[in-house]
């Protein structure tokens, strides 16, 4: 019993799954503002849960992928040997029967959202669908289930419902993640391309890649900033860090190392995910009824913090330890 419990918790993969909080702390902080409640609680648990189904299905679907990418991984027990497939798969059930049961407070939409977020998961590795084998709709269902189900189920927990005001941000948080999505082709070229998985990067090339997932963070970030309309301090905060994540990606499209591709991506991320917590901090610190004077002066620390951190990756590649080597 502990090690089935103890497989379900290295299938969260929680540094992953922090990125779906933070989407649904963002749809809470849109509609209302967030408090700790059972209903937040059971809602992280559910998505935690239906992320563990979605990890041990996508493990079992492409081990000798993995084999080949991420031979020392111990996150992935199938390669590392630390678990048989048998394993996984009732891992996979025993998390489906936690997060439909998790959704139960949240009340019949919460279920139907947990619903989705599970059929995306199957949909994606196993059966006829597997969408994670088809070049477009892979990262179309992974920014899905990453972004929009977090989202929807926040904003379920707030007690609110989607709407007009949503669009232009929910749609801002879709095009950011899909420019950073289609970058895992880098990470995982080399067992895509032997085992031939259609991917933008394997059809497209790196120069088109880039070009797209550049597009895609501008395109984003100025959605973004369309629907928060925030004061002119924060809207500096944000360009700068879309700043870095365009300056990551320029550095990525012209490198021919692995090694130095894999802390491009990395650093990006880093700068992708500040521009997603000073936006989060905008909405609670305006939700909150915080002066404007305060939240700037907040926000400007927050991005001289961020800022600090990605500049000693970005001038400093060499120091940057890789946490898995293919």
């Amino acid at each position: 019993m502990i090690g089935r419990a103890r497989l379900l918790v290295t299938m969260v993969r929680f540094r992953v799954a922090v990125t779906m909080w933070t989407f649904m702390l963002l749809g809470v902080a849109r509609h209302a503002s967030p408090r700790l409640t059972w209903d937040l609680a059971a809602a992280s648990l559910a998505l935690a849960a239906s992320y563990a189904v979605a990890t041990s299905l996508n493990d079992v679907a492409d081990v000798d992928i993995d084999r080949l990418n991420r031979p020392r991984d111990a996150s992935r027990p199938l390669v590392a040997g630390t678990a048989s497939t048998a394993d996984l798969r009732r891992t996979a059930g025993l998390a489906t029967g936690i997060a439909l049961m998790s959704a139960v407070p949240l009340g019949a939409i919460g279920v139907a959202v947990v619903l989705v977020s599970l059929l995306l998961s199957y949909g994606y590795s196993v059966g006829p669908t597997r969408f994670s084998r088809r070049m477009l709709l892979a990262p179309v269902i992974l920014t899905a289930a990453y972004v929009a189900v977090p989202y929807a189920l926040g904003v379920t927990v707030a007690g609110g419902r989607l709407g007009e005001r949503d669009a232009p941000f929910v749609a801002g948080l879709l095009v950011l993640f899909f420019a950073r999505i289609i970058l895992k082709d880098f990470r995982d070229r080399l067992g895509d391309e032997a085992f031939g998985k259609p991917t933008l990067l394997f059809r497209l090339g790196a120069s088109a890649t880039c070009a797209i997932s550049i597009g895609g963070a501008v395109a984003g970030t100025a959605l973004l900033l369309v629907a928060v309309a925030p004061s002119v301090p924060v809207m500096l905060v944000l360009a700068a860090e879309l700043a870095g994540v365009v300056w990551m990606l320029l550095r990525l499209r012209g490198s021919a190392d692995p090694r130095l591709e894999q802390v491009a991506i990395g650093t990006a991320a880093r700068a992708g995910n500040s521009l997603l917590i000073a936006i989060l901090a905008w909405l609670l610190l305006t939700a909150g009824g915080a002066p404007t004077p305060s939240i700037d002066l907040f926000e400007l620390a927050l991005g001289a913090v961020f800022a600090v951190s990605f500049l000693s990756l970005a001038l400093h590649p060499e120091r940057v330890r890789i946490g898995y080597k293919a």
